[in-house]
């Protein structure tokens, strides 16, 4: 049997993890009734679902199960579905559209927003306790814990609120980068590892090649933001450079920035080759590059 193509294999593994969050998130009739259908709204709405198809296409590469990563998988996504719930809110970036769809908070109500989005911060940790195996249990946490916090995701969040309107250097953008987009991207791809059972010398590989195509996906959507439509990227566009954000392609300009994104991909493809089973990461590293062309 042939190996299955990209989207084959995108698919496959996007439905098993659709059908995990499913199962993982609180009943639609659990109480209280209206968080919980905020949760589902939230999370089984339309999207990507990268951050987890990295994950399990991590656990793979290294020779594992997709299935033993899927408590990882689902835990990535609660948290990045938390990160945008509370992006959106009016305090924030104050976005009415996402994923083709009214904000949470527009759909509910703001306070509510703000406490399913707690919600599913903490329900990220607990299926990773409750279901992941507990060998590896302490290294999805702190793994996970590290990316999404201060050291990481929120912390990068932080910073391009603070950049809003100033002129920062190369390596100050690249840093909001790395935190606020990256830094979630690097977890995917290592707790995949993780949960696949790769060596230390793999986990670093990986974690590594995730950081390349996270600050590579980052650029690519700051330049989607500047020539895609709100249809076609299912969010506002034009936001960015509006509210004077710090961005890669409005520090180097649209090719220039192109031509980085390019060269991380490249460098994260190259990394890869390292592992047992490359092949579907290089593909979807080209695939995630090419959203801009």
């Amino acid at each position: 049997m042939s190996a299955p193509s990209l989207d084959e294999w995108l698919g496959d593994r996007r439905a098993r993890v659709e059908s995990a969050l499913d199962r993982w998130l609180p009943a639609e009739d659990a109480l209280p009734q209206r968080l919980s259908a905020a949760m589902r709204y939230a999370v089984l709405g339309p999207g990507k679902k990268l951050r987890p198809l990295c994950c399990l296409m991590a656990a793979e590469a290294v020779g594992g199960q997709a299935d033993a990563a899927l408590p990882a998988a689902v835990a990535l996504e609660f948290v990045h579905t938390y990160s945008l719930v509370h992006d959106d809110l009016p305090a924030m970036d104050d976005d009415d559209l996402r994923r083709g769809r009214p904000t949470l908070h527009k759909a509910f109500d703001e306070a509510l927003a703000i406490l399913a989005g707690d919600a599913l911060l903490t329900l990220a940790f607990e299926v990773v306790a409750a279901h992941a195996e507990p060998s590896i249990v302490a290294s999805h946490v702190r793994t996970l814990a590290v990316a999404a916090g201060a050291a990481g995701m929120v912390g990068g969040q932080v910073q391009d609120l603070e950049a809003e309107g100033k002129t920062l250097g190369l390596d100050a953008v690249l840093a909001i980068d790395t935190g606020k987009t990256a830094a979630m991207f690097a977890a995917a791809f290592q707790m995949g590892g993780q949960a696949g059972g790769a060596d230390a010398a793999a986990e670093r590989t990986l974690s590594a090649l995730g950081l390349d195509l996270g600050i590579a996906f980052q650029i690519i959507d700051d330049l989607l933001d500047q020539s895609a439509t709100a249809e076609q990227m299912g969010k506002r566009t034009g936001k960015d450079r509006a509210r004077g954000k710090a961005t890669i392609p409005d520090l180097l300009g649209a090719e220039a920035a192109f031509e980085r994104a390019a060269a991380l991909t490249q460098r994260a493809i190259e990394r890869a080759s390292s592992l047992r089973s490359p092949r579907l990461i290089e593909a979807l590293a080209r695939s995630m590059l090419a959203r801009s062309r």
